[in-house]
């Protein structure tokens, strides 16, 4: 039904070793058919999955992982759109791993961030993935910071990040040589890594334990079969159809969305409301040269200002050694535009009719124009409601919490679906 696609179907035999979060592995025989390998037999042509990802960026890649290391026996697969995996959001940040102390005690954002954190270095150790636990420093240069420096550091501790510190301009000097402040919160726990390259680990255990990814697939709808295909031995054992742009079309029983910069598009394709609208601003960053970079040991962050939801512009070194500085915060005129005058009229009229406080840096606003700072989940309406999943808004930071919020999408699905 779909030659035409490239597929990455799981290797054969047993996934290796334990998986960070808890996870057991899977095993299974050779069959060749996209289909987990503890499966049941099926034509190899017949593409066709209990369960279907769409998304193939951090997070939907790490929740196919976690429901197949779950529940091995379905047959799960992940639809991505571009020809590679993981290259918008996953490959467009600065790569750093976030301690948790910025977000309101006892929120999803804080548990996720923290758990995440944790999880994400144990992976990364796990599967030889390079990465720096370079430590930041928040950075009080004005008196009048002081105060919320250190209301932010009885934050961090209620929020059970390890290791902080209030440090004096003394142990700052000692920290970052040439970083100059009055007080500043020392966070050691705090890394950097490419993204990346751990969404593409997620995507081959996944693969190991028997997944299918196919890439080039960018859906255009989501919908009920009208009708059992003639021929078909599955019948509307797979009642959902998810067609693409081509014409191609896969079925299956559950669908669950990771769409990113356009989940409220995916999700309209099910019946769901557009709201919470996504709305897409660019982050732009300098680079220090090359010979200036000794100037930066670690990441190093200013007082964040409560009036704004987002940390300021701050340094950050990459794996690469190279030193960042940014982002700003500008309305982007296409939603993966990361030129400065990239531009797409539709992308524009879905920005013009949200309404938002000025210098926001939204990811999604619902009708009201109110920033939407926590986890969204949907599904469509009618029968296809019951069967599908929608992330509607993955909050940052998503991928330091990727592996903890893959458990709660799972735990999610499990309970929804109940597989």
């Amino acid at each position: 039904m779909v030659p035409a696609l490239r597929y990455l179907v799981g290797a054969c035999g047993r996934a290796r070793g334990g998986f960070a979060g808890g996870f057991p592995g899977a095993c299974g025989s050779a069959s060749g058919r996209p289909r987990p390998l503890c499966g049941g037999g099926r034509s190899a042509s017949t593409s066709s999955f209990d369960i279907v990802i769409v998304g193939g960026g951090i997070v939907g890649l790490a929740s196919a992982r976690a429901l197949i290391l779950r529940h091995p026996s379905l047959s799960i697969g992940v639809l991505e759109k571009e020809k590679d995996l993981a290259v918008h959001q996953t490959g467009h940040n600065s790569g750093v791993i976030h301690s948790g102390i910025y977000y309101k005690p006892e929120s999803l954002k804080a548990k996720l961030c923290v758990q995440g954190a944790a999880l994400l270095y144990e992976y990364c150790q796990q599967k030889g993935i390079s990465y720096k636990q370079c430590g930041k420093l928040i950075v009080a240069v004005e008196q009048e910071e002081i105060p919320r420096l250190q209301a932010l550091y009885e934050r961090g501790l209620q929020n059970g990040v390890q290791g902080l510190r209030l440090i004096q301009q003394e142990d700052i000097k000692k920290k970052e040589p040439y970083c100059r402040g009055l007080m500043a919160i020392d966070c050691p726990h705090t890394g950097i890594v490419d993204y990346r390259q751990v969404a593409l680990s997620f995507a081959q255990d996944f693969q190991e334990a028997g997944g299918s990814v196919l890439t080039n697939f960018e859906v255009k709808d989501i919908e009920m079969a009208k009708e059992s295909p003639s021929r078909s031995i599955d019948g509307m054992q797979y009642p959902i159809v998810i067609k693409n742009t081509k014409g191609e079309e896969i079925r299956c029983q559950y669908v669950v969305t990771c769409a990113g910069l356009y989940s409220d598009r995916i999700s309209e394709l099910s019946g769901c409301t557009p709201d919470p609208r996504i709305v897409p601003f660019r982050g732009d960053y300098l680079l220090l040269k090359p010979e200036k970079c000794y100037l930066v040991k670690g990441n190093i962050y200013p007082v964040p200002d409560s009036r704004f939801p987002f940390l300021g512009v701050h340094f950050t070194p990459r794996m690469d050694g190279s030193i960042w500085l940014g982002p700003n915060a500008v309305l982007a005129f296409k939603r993966e535009g990361y030129r400065p005058f990239d531009f797409s009229a539709t992308d524009v009229m879905d920005i013009i009719i949200n309404r938002g406080p000025a210098g926001v840096r939204a990811q999604a606003l619902d009708r009201d124009g109110n920033l939407v700072e926590d986890f969204v989940f949907d599904a469509g309406v009618g029968n296809i409601g019951n069967r599908v999943l929608h992330v509607r808004n993955a909050p940052s930071p998503a991928a330091t919490s990727s592996l903890a919020i893959s458990g709660m999408i799972a735990d999610e699905v499990q309970q929804r679906f109940e597989l």
